[in-house]
């Protein structure tokens, strides 16, 4: 199991630019700038629950691999989308962005690009 896992975020590149261009709002962006947070993710096979515990608030995502699933955005819109599992890296392409997340030298790397600014967000495994 690749991501299994509980992670703390490490760092951030380009927080700020990305937000703004997804719409989250600018008190949003800056509450969340330096919030400690974790992800959680339990995967079994391609079935996954990846969870994003903010304080106060936790943001749950539950998909199959290779299958159409409900999900919810970083600003809290459902949609319907389509998660693949391609070459380690799991990919969903979002109302607003691409997101892709892969396990890199035992860390959580996360990138999101959107109208040519990109995201990054980099976690350590804590359990």
């Amino acid at each position: 199991m690749a991501f299994t896992g509980k992670y703390e975020v490490e760092s951030q590149e380009n927080y700020d630019a990305f937000m703004k261009i997804i719409g989250i709002p600018d008190e949003q962006i800056e509450k969340g700038r330096n919030f400690n947070y974790t992800t959680e993710v339990a995967q079994n096979g391609n079935d996954f629950t990846w969870s994003q515990i903010y304080p106060g608030f936790t943001l749950t995502n539950k998909f199959t691999a290779g299958q159409e699933a409900d999900l919810q955005t970083m600003s809290g819109k459902k949609f319907k989308g389509f998660v693949r599992l391609e070459g380690g890296k799991l990919i969903v392409d979002f109302p607003k962005y691409n997101h892709f997340s892969e396990i890199v030298g035992g860390k959580l790397v996360e990138t999101s690009i959107s109208e040519g600014v990109t995201f990054k967000r980099i976690s350590k495994k804590v359990a």
